[in-house]
Parts: structure tokens; sequence; C-alpha cells
């Protein structure tokens, strides 16, 4: 395979897995927004606490979509360890959206339901899923065996797969 062919097939898969990974985080964003609103506006939460309560809740969701759908061929051997760093990375998740809103609420005075919503669901979450996406496919859900010797033979310019077993 060429090495434009290969990179085009990379960049195809990395495609794929991106949408995916946006499709599950779409279907969680609407997850955080609703429960965040309903802690805060029904049940009549305290902002950070709502906040907190509606992230742990989008990452069951996000951990089901993820782990059943967008990696479904990653290693499932390792479901202890991968459900460890999931929460780990998820909890750093948590800190970097709730961080943003709790600066924001709590530092900057910006307290209207719209700022709360600006600074967790907006700039909070971007942020958060970035660093997710990473940290996800670099390190939570990782690629079989079989799939990383594919990749090794898809691109023999390399002389070792990254993998950290």
């Amino acid at each position: 395979m060429s090495e434009r062919g290969s990179l085009r097939g990379r960049l195809q898969r990395l495609a794929r897995e991106a949408a995916k990974f946006g499709t599950v985080g779409a279907f969680g964003f609407v997850v955080n927004f609703l429960v965040f609103n309903l802690c805060m506006h029904v049940l009549g939460l305290a902002v950070l606490r709502s906040g907190i309560f509606a992230t742990v809740v989008a990452i069951g969701t996000n951990y089901l979509g993820n782990r059943y759908w967008t990696y479904r061929e990653s290693d499932k051997n390792r479901r202890a360890r991968e459900l460890t760093l999931f929460l780990f990375f998820s909890g750093i998740g948590l800190v970097i959206e709730n961080g943003i809103l709790a600066l924001s609420h709590y530092g900057f005075g910006f307290t209207s339901t719209i700022a709360d919503n600006i600074a967790k669901n907006v700039v909070g979450l971007g942020i958060g899923t970035v660093f997710r996406f990473w940290s996800y496919r670099s390190w939570v859900f990782e690629k079989t065996a079989v799939q990383t010797a594919e990749s090794f033979l898809a691109d023999p310019s390399r002389s070792r797969q990254s993998s950290r077993h």
C-alpha cells in the first residue's frame, strides 16, 4: 500500500472514530444538559452540585455508548482496567467541566441560567470533550492484538505500533 493510501486509510478510520465518539457525546450532551437543568430548576439543587450530578449521569451514558459502539472492537479482556481508566479520565473531565462552571458562577459572578449553561455545557464540556477523546482513544479503549497486527501490516514503515499493554 502506498504511503498516500495508508495515510488516507488512517485518516478515514480516525474520522469514523471521531464521528462515532461525537454521536455518543451528542447524546451525552443532551443527558447532561437535561439533568443539569432539571436538578437546578425542578429539584432546586445548587449549581455546582447539579453540574456534578449531571456529569456523572452523562459519564454512565457515554461509557455504554463508547464501549458498545465507538470502541466495540477494543480489547474486551481487560474490562476492570478499562472501566477504572474510563472513570479516572472521566473524573478529570468532570473537574474540567465543572471547574469552569464554578469559576464562572462563583469566581466571576455570572449567575444567570444562560451563563451557567454556557460555562458548563459549552466551554467546560467542549474542553472536557477534547481531553476525553484523546485519553479514551490513547489509554482506555486499547486495540486488540489482532488490530495492532493489522495496523502494522497496513503500514510496514513503522517498526512498532504504539501500544500500552
